[in-house]
């Protein structure tokens, strides 16, 4: 005679079978997932942050040739990009 729990038993092996692969995918997919879209939200703001940068250096470089005239505007660029340069040319190797 069969009784009340074994014609249930497909239900309950269903329903393990279902909160194992949910818990699986909590741990596995929606981790990974998560990370590819702050990975791709911090790519998209990298290159939004260099444009940005990018187009005012150009503005300021456009602002002070028409200023000050263009060659001595590539004279004050080439002196602060040999400064900076110069600095982090300094700091290569820390001190002990």
């Amino acid at each position: 005679m069969a009784g009340p729990s074994t014609s249930d038993f497909p239900g309950k092996v269903a329903d393990f079978l279902d909160d194992l692969a949910t818990k699986i995918r909590g741990l596995t997919v929606d981790r990974v997932a998560s990370g590819v879209t702050w990975t791709a939200v911090g790519i998209v703001m990298a290159t939004l942050v260099f444009l940005v940068v990018f187009w005012f250096l150009v503005g300021v470089f456009r602002a002070a040739g028409t200023l000050i005239g263009q060659e001595l505007a590539y004279v004050i660029a080439g002196i602060l990009l040999v400064i900076l340069g110069v600095f982090f040319w300094s700091k290569r190797f820390p001190k002990d």
